[in-house]
């Protein structure tokens, strides 16, 4: 087995190659593998060396702490950098990281991402990208996977809406107003994951992909597969939360906005029966989100029907507006920063969120021949 040096520099992350796969292992386990610059700099470095490298057949992205994968970006690096007026910092931090997001979601080997723990924000968009590169997202019995932005007045970012725009029915509506965490069945239930494995079993995997010989991108893959097909998730997926709410998440959630679903939700909870309590769980979910950025969230997927390097572009354009005219410092003082949750929104109720108010949110800050991200194809 031969190992290479690392090709980029970052104590919070090691990027190696090992038996022809080029690995990415995440150590910043006291942030929960939350993304920094230089996280996000020494991922992306290491991807353009292997882009070309023939001896680099697929990649591997880890985490070997058990408690998270990936819990999003820095956002408390973001905040400070704002309130600081280092507004230079945030965009940078962004463009880099959409960047990254688009580098994998284009990458033309195999990229596997290897989701224990906590897998939210920033952490969805450093692995949701394997689906297209004929690659494997593999979740595990600890993952715990979220879009959780509205909670502090951000919405899903990374490029996470066009996956969220091809789950079934209305469940990436719901996943992305209510930023619900869900688990391994409900994540294979919504497509958002390809493959399941025990976390018990993931040093052992690493070990294999350590010493098994390959000749192709394809093998590695199939010898994860392999893998899996010895596990199974419990429940199965078909049984999951998500699938058992499927008809009354559909119900609600494809109905055109955030005033019309609460309205909805209220009478499924005036009527009573079964339905009744998760109506009622699911409007206090509500209540306690932005109503600005949850309007926003829902207006990201019906609009994520386009190419990801779109996506990436209005996710970039959205993240001047939620900074600067939005809620995400709000948010982020009453949940991470002050933690006394109870953010002062800009709108207090949902119902007063005006179609023309979420318009303007999607403004470009950039003319489009200067926008950071024009040159991104695909």
């Amino acid at each position: 087995m031969s190992i290479s040096a690392s090709p980029a520099v970052s104590d919070e992350v090691a990027t190696y190659v090992a038996n022809r796969i080029g690995f990415i292992e995440l150590e910043r386990p006291k942030a929960l593998n939350a993304l920094s610059t230089g996280m996000i700099r020494a991922m992306h470095a290491a991807l353009d060396q292997w882009r070309e490298n023939s001896d680099v057949l697929a990649v591997v992205v880890r985490s070997q702490h058990p408690r998270a994968f990936c819990a999003g970006g820095d956002v408390r690096f973001l905040y400070e950098s704002a309130q600081r007026g280092e507004h230079d910092a945030r965009d940078i931090f962004f463009t880099e990281e959409y960047r990254l997001n688009h580098a994998i979601f284009t990458y033309p080997k195999p990229y596997i991402a290897l989701t224990n723990g906590v897998v939210m924000g920033g952490g969805m968009g450093i692995s949701q990208g394997a689906h297209r590169t004929g690659g494997l997202r593999v979740v595990t019995n600890s993952t715990k996977m979220a879009m959780p932005e509205t909670r502090i007045g951000l919405f899903p970012d990374v490029g996470a809406s066009w996956f969220l725009a091809r789950t079934p029915g209305a469940l990436g509506r719901y996943l992305a107003v209510t930023g619900e965490t869900i688990g391994a069945a409900d994540a294979l239930y919504a497509g958002l994951a390809d493959a399941y494995i025990d976390d018990a079993a993931l040093p052992a995997l690493a070990d294999t992909l350590r010493s098994e010989p390959f000749e192709r991108g394809a093998d590695v893959v199939a010898s994860i597969e392999r893998e899996a097909a010895k596990h199974q998730v419990v429940p199965e997926p078909h049984a999951s939360l998500l699938a058992s709410t499927r008809a009354l998440i559909d119900r609600h959630f494809a109905l055109p906005d955030m005033t019309q679903i609460l309205a909805s939700l209220e009478q499924e909870r005036e009527h009573g029966g079964d339905s009744a309590d998760w109506a009622e769980q699911t409007i206090a979910v509500l209540r306690e989100r932005s109503p600005l950025s949850m309007a926003v969230s829902l207006e990201v997927v019906t609009r994520a029907e386009g190419s990801m390097a779109d996506v990436l572009r209005g996710d970039l354009d959205l993240t001047r507006t939620c900074f600067a005219q939005g809620d995400t410092i709000e948010g982020i003082r009453a949940r991470i920063i002050d933690k006394d949750n109870a953010p002062r929104w800009r709108f207090a109720r949902i119902e007063d969120v005006s179609a023309a108010d979420v318009a303007k949110m999607f403004e470009s800050p950039w003319p489009a021949n200067e926008h950071p991200l024009r040159d991104l194809r695909g």
